[in-house]
């Protein structure tokens, strides 16, 4: 019987297969798969509670920025109802001293006005007294002057007393 090489390489190969299943190379080989796959399944879980986390927290900051946003939008709702307060006020104020320096204005200008009838009125008199007086002795006597003249004062005195009352 002559052993060729083929012959040789079939006994290597059985050899060889014989060595691994002995050295338990696929049951090795297989839990290295084993390990693997649970450490992958264990990182997909951990990943899915991270991701359902996240969702949480995502859920949870958009509430809260949708609080805020209303938070916002009734501080901004408040601070325009006070500036509308604000301004009304103001315009009222403002009003109410143009109205009072009106009036001020007013009565300022009818006593001037008064006061200037009174000094018309004074003038007038003192006017007409001095032209009476200067009438009065050109044409009279000084006795009937001085009587003439004393009666009109009084009379002229009376009158104005009379008219300022």
């Amino acid at each position: 019987m002559n052993i060729d090489a083929t012959f040789w390489v079939a006994v290597s190969f059985v050899i060889f297969v014989g060595i691994i299943f002995y050295l338990k190379v696929p049951q090795k080989v297989y839990q290295s798969l084993e390990d693997s796959i649970k450490k992958i399944k264990k990182d997909i879980d951990d990943a899915e509670k991270l991701k359902d986390e996240a969702k949480n927290i995502l859920s949870e900051h958009e509430a809260k920025v949708s609080k805020s946003k209303q938070e916002i939008e009734i501080l901004i709702k408040k601070a325009k109802e006070e500036a509308e307060k604000t301004l009304i006020k103001k315009n009222e104020e403002f009003h109410n001293i143009v109205e009072n320096r009106k009036k001020t204005a007013e009565q300022k200008i009818r006593q001037a006005k008064l006061q200037a009838l009174k000094d018309v009125k004074n003038l007038s008199v003192n006017t007409a007294i001095l032209a009476v007086e200067k009438i009065i002795k050109n044409s009279i006597d000084k006795k009937k002057l001085d009587k003439i003249y004393i009666a009109s004062i009084e009379e002229t005195k009376k009158i104005l007393k009379n008219k300022s009352i």
